[in-house]
This record gives C-alpha cells, structure tokens and sequence, in this order.
C-alpha cells in the first residue's frame, strides 16, 4: 500500500493535470453530486449549503476541473483531487486494494492504519462532520472528501488490484489507439484499464452533454424499485465497498475479450514490479470491442446512479 501511495504521487507531481489521475474524471463526480443534490432532505440541503459557504474552497487553490456554472455542492466534488499534491498524504484515501479472487472478509486487513484507505477515510470524515466541536473549516474540508470519496467508492478499480496498480497496468486498445508507453522506468502505458473507466468511456458516452445534462439524464432513469434497492438499509460504506469490488470483478475485469489470470496478491510499486506487469499484460492485446463497451456503459451509469443517491441518503442521515 505505502508502494502504491508513492507511485500515485509521483504519478500526480509528473502528470498533475493527466484526467486518468482523478477516479470519474470531472464529469463523474460533478454528475454524481448533482444527482444527489436533487435526493437532499430539505434539513441536509440547509445544513451543507451552510458549511460550505462557511469554509469555501481556496480561490488560490488550482483547480484542474473548472466548470464555472456548478453550484458550490457539485463544484467541491472534484477538490480532493485538487488538493492532493498539497495534502500527498490524502492519497490513499481515494481507494481500497481488495485483491482480486477475495470476495469477503474483513476489509481491515486491505486498510493499514499507518496510511489509511477509502473506508477508513469516509469513516474519518463523517466522524468530524458529526462532532459539534469541529471548526468550521474542517467541516467544510470534512464535507468535500465525503461528496469526492463516495464518487470514488463507486468507481469499481478503487475497489479493487491484480498487482497492477488498480488496472493502471493493464494496457488495453480503445477508441482506435494502441497503447503507447508514456514511462519506460516504470513501464506505463496509456491507454490502460483504469484511465479508460476513470474518463474514456464516460466520455464517450456522454460525448458533447455537460454535467448537468447528463446527471439529468440519469436521474430520470432511476426507477424507485432501484431506488429502494439500493438503500435496502442504513448506509454501509463496507458493503458498499465489496459491491463495487465485485463490480470490478464481473464487469471491469470479468468482461474483458482476452481474460485476465487472477495473480497472487504481492507488493507492487510500479508496473515495471511483479516480474513487468504491464509488459505481460500487454501480450494479451486487450482490445475494447463493442460488446465490452456496451456492458461497461451499463454497469458506469448504473455506478453513477447508485453513488449519487447513497451519497443523498449518507447526508440526509446525517441531518435528517
């Protein structure tokens, strides 16, 4: 895990404006925030509005998703990207490494406590959101990870390792490019598993609709059978978690042309580790067909769906 956080942030200082870094790209997580704006009780909408307007984000702060016509909800669901390099030790809080072919357990022992982990860190953050000691600031911080890592616990490949990094090792042939590789030391390839379901897909998807107009879209898709399907209970970020991870498996993983061999769960670094990941993976000639895209835009819509209503329902438990 402390291998991976160093390779992400290396990965952020070398690439900071690379889309594939950030789990959804832009338009996911604004779309799964506004999604859950149109879901808030009347008592959470009041109670967030508040917060952020009391601790709004640094106008000096770059931001790489720069979407002038959000509101402030759906503008802080892209910050905990943005502050990363500023905050590296935030890294990995955006995923959990459940190695593929586990399917339950104990998630504790993929969340070391020295660094943290996407369950640990949503579970940091709603602590300082319910502790009426907590300033102001941390509030409003405490509120823009919770908006961002819900969207990220969602994104399946935040959820889920082969020894290649999240898919990040995994060189795949999509929209007409061949992977190139970007990084002979560390044996990156572009495109690659995790950059095409973090942007390409969704992208191509949603080619040329605005975030609003998507998160539109999908909100009028939502049947009210999926709806209390999805909530079947009170919010369980672990349950959650395996769900997306399964995701992962079926879908990400489990639909691709050319199968991918579950590997042994070893330490890895970059995809040069694990006797040249990439390389071997890169033998298989993954291609993305039509029918790989077709499931995928199933499973991102229905991924984006999902994470913006139970982010409603983890804030409307919250104030209620």
């Amino acid at each position: 895990m402390k291998a991976r956080v160093a390779s992400l942030f290396l990965f952020l200082v070398l690439f900071g404006c690379a889309p594939s870094a950030f789990a959804w790209g832009c338009k996911g997580h604004e779309v799964i925030a506004l999604i859950a704006e149109r879901h808030l009780s009347d008592a959470a909408e009041a109670m967030v509005t508040k917060i952020l307007a009391a601790a709004p984000i640094d106008p000096a702060l770059r931001r790489f998703c720069q979407h002038a016509d959000l509101d402030a909800f759906a503008d802080a669901s892209t910050w905990a990207d943005d502050v990363r390099t500023s905050r590296p030790e935030t890294a990995p809080w955006h995923f959990i490494d459940i190695p593929r072919g586990v399917t339950e357990g104990d998630l504790a022992q993929f969340c070391p406590p020295a660094t943290g982990c996407i369950t640990s860190a949503i579970a940091a953050q709603l602590a300082i959101l319910r502790d009426a000691a907590s300033t102001a600031q941390a509030r409003g911080d405490a509120l823009r990870f919770l908006i961002h890592f819900l969207g990220d616990l969602h994104q399946p490949l935040h959820t889920a390792t082969n020894d290649d990094l999240g898919g990040n090792c995994v060189p795949v042939s999509s929209a007409g490019h061949d992977p190139e590789e970007t990084n002979p030391e560390r044996e990156d390839y572009r495109p690659n598993l995790h950059a095409i379901w973090d942007v390409d897909l969704l992208d191509d998807f949603m080619s040329g609709q605005t975030s609003p107009e998507i998160a539109d879209a999908l909100d009028k898709k939502i049947t009210p059978r999926q709806i209390s399907s999805w909530r079947s209970g009170p919010p369980d970020i672990v349950a959650w978690a395996w769900e997306s991870h399964q995701t992962a498996e079926d879908v990400v993983y489990g639909r691709l042309p050319v199968e991918v061999p579950v590997e042994a769960p070893r330490p890895v670094a970059t995809c040069a580790d694990n006797n040249h990941t990439a390389a071997r993976m890169l033998k298989l000639a993954e291609k993305i067909n039509a029918d790989y895209e077709t499931a995928a835009a199933v499973s991102i819509d229905e991924q984006l769906e999902k994470a913006g209503i139970r982010l409603a329902d983890v804030l409307n438990s919250l104030w209620p």
